[in-house]
């Protein structure tokens, strides 16, 4: 009896050891670290995100990158985003390069399901796209931000749909759904929530927006006068969502019955995206100054980090695959060396040796170096961020060996890291052998002639002026397989402008071929997008695009230009542009 007792034991506490937790990760956009009241902002309540950190752990100096695209680069490869070829938020500089190896490759060669929901950032064509970067499942939209909020056309694993109400309570329900039908199938699952918001257009449902349309702001920021109390009020709101939905995600781990044995992330991708209270840190959302680079870092494993655990080494968020995948007991798929180290032992209490490091935070060529006391600027300013927090005192002549140190590292970081960089001489990739769908938005294209981009932050953005048969748009590409390809546009059309036709080309040199459409019914169709906002917008306004087959297109693997003309403008334009989908036919 005692034999069969041991064996039943060991085979139990086997069992315990084997078993992988499940992770998810959130990731908002454009929210400051101060756009939390675990922080101290009285202005707004996040008590779902605080209990994180109640329950878990929470990070003294977390940082992250100076916007979007290069943030989540460095998440999902535990590596400078350098390295991997991103330099950009749009127009293809934002493709992290395919040699890299992704967090949801780690995970998914680990047993996992791995499902991706919300906006991606790091390139849309396949492979680029999350499909092709580890992720089993995708809904969401991968450009860099997105023009209308409610019920917009999304996409599910490259496929067009349309979304479902407020965008974030839509990726929070389909990743809840994911999480059910993975822990069903008794799967671990790996869920990354890249939230889009606060970032505009600042839209967001009235039971949030009421409570702070008129709402007196208390904490200011360090210059005041430059704040817009409106955009100010919305961002607020919208994060008083988001946490809301972690709320949301927090109880269906409960439903499930798996809280204990899952860890939850919580973090932003850069600073705040206006000027508003940031704990009186100097810089914003694309700065490489502490307030642009910071964020907060929340972490909740009931199951082996304490409750109120406080990390104070500096970290960073390439130290997120490592952590996880340590976590995880998983080992890291990338056989590239990482720039982030496993911050499990600070997380779980372990007595270790932990060296200072320098972090280094680039954009745009503007490289600042962060260690555990100090920050060099990149104007070589040094500044003592513990007696100096708000980065008012320049002390580089005050600690001359400190700051000599200091740029000697950041000089030596440009040879060895920032030179990996190189030129982008990258193509579309279109037609992969692996997808069935490719997406070439007009945001990729190169406009030709008279034609005009409706906005010059091209992630949403749609072509018009189109008048004249010299006019066209190209994009360079490259074919991942031969094979015949239905092509649908997406476009809009005036009254009276019936008639055009048009044309879709791929030419190698040496092969072409083309299909061509008329457009005998109008598609007249205001701009949108406006009627939800809650501040007047940067960024482009959307129409409700009308698809129309074009027919079919023979390609040829290998690289080439495609081309979008007019052969025929009977009206006053030919047309206005939004999106090509290819579907593969055989």
């Amino acid at each position: 009896m005692r034999i069969v007792f041991c064996l039943l034991t060991f085979t139990l506490c086997f069992l315990l050891e084997a078993a992988k937790p499940n992770v998810v990760v959130i990731l908002t956009d454009d929210q400051g670290w101060g756009d939390l009241s675990l922080n101290g902002n009285r202005d707004l309540d996040t008590p779902n995100i605080d209990s994180l950190a109640r329950d878990g752990a929470k990070f003294d100096r977390f940082f992250v990158c100076a916007v979007c695209s290069p943030t989540r680069a460095e998440f999902l490869t535990g590596r400078y985003h350098v390295r991997g070829g991103v330099y950009s938020t749009s127009a293809g500089g934002e493709r992290l390069d395919l040699d890299e190896l992704t967090i949801a490759d780690t995970f998914k060669a680990g047993g996992y399901a791995t499902g991706a929901f919300g906006k991606w950032h790091n390139g849309m064509q396949y492979p680029y796209h999350p499909n092709g970067r580890g992720f089993e499942e995708f809904y969401g939209f991968c450009s860099g931000h997105w023009g209308d909020y409610f019920s917009p056309p999304l996409e599910h694993n490259g496929r067009i749909v349309q979304g479902k109400g407020f965008c974030i309570d839509d990726f929070t329900d389909k990743a809840m759904a994911f999480m059910e039908r993975s822990h069903k199938a008794g799967k671990p699952f790996f869920t990354y929530l890249p939230y889009n918001t606060p970032h505009s257009p600042m839209q967001v449902p009235d039971r949030w927006w009421n409570k702070f349309k008129g709402k007196e702001i208390k904490l200011r920021n360090r210059d005041p006068r430059r704040e817009n109390l409106q955009h100010l009020r919305c961002a607020l709101a919208m994060c008083e969502n988001i946490d809301w939905n972690v709320g949301r995600l927090l109880k269906k781990l409960d439903q499930l019955g798996v809280a204990e044995d899952t860890i939850v992330l919580f973090f932003h991708d850069n600073g705040p995206n206006g000027v508003r209270w940031n704990g009186g840190m100097k810089g914003r959302k694309g700065s490489t100054d502490e307030g642009g680079v910071r964020s907060p870092l929340v972490v909740r494993w009931p199951a082996r980090i304490p409750k109120g655990t406080f990390v104070k080494p500096i970290a960073s968020v390439m130290d997120l695959l490592p952590t996880l995948a340590d976590c995880a007991g998983i080992k890291v798929a990338s056989q590239k060396s990482l720039d982030g180290r496993s911050l499990k032992p600070l997380l779980i209490g372990q007595k270790v040796q932990w060296p200072d490091r320098t972090i280094m935070n680039c954009w745009r060529g503007k490289v600042s170096a962060r260690t555990q006391r100090y920050r060099l600027g990149h104007t070589g300013q040094l500044f003592d961020m513990v007696a100096d927090p708000g980065q008012r005192k320049d002390i580089s002549k005050d600690q001359p060996k400190v700051a000599a140190q200091l740029r000697g590292e950041v000089e030596q970081w440009k040879k060895t890291v920032l030179t990996e960089l190189g030129e982008d001489s990258r193509p579309f990739v279109i037609a992969h052998p692996d997808s069935e769908w490719t997406q070439i938005p007009a945001r990729d294209g190169t406009a030709h002639g008279g034609i005009k981009r409706s906005n010059k932050f091209p992630n949403c953005s749609y072509f018009y002026n189109w008048t004249s048969l010299d006019d066209k748009i190209t994009w360079p590409v490259q074919v991942g397989a031969s094979g015949k390809y239905e092509v649908t546009m997406h476009y809009a059309l005036p009254k009276g402008d019936e008639g055009t036709a048009v044309q879709i080309s791929y030419d190698m040199g040496y092969y072409a071929s083309a299909t061509t459409v008329k457009l005998n019914k109008a598609h007249d169709v205001p701009v949108r997008g406006q009627e939800n906002d809650r501040v007047k917008r940067m960024e482009s306004y959307v129409k409700d695009f009308k698809p129309i087959s074009m027919g079919m297109l023979n390609l040829k693997q290998g690289k080439g230009i495609l081309t979008l003309k007019a052969l025929e403008i009977p009206g006053k334009t030919a047309l206005e542009f939004r999106l090509l989908m290819l579907k593969r036919l055989e």
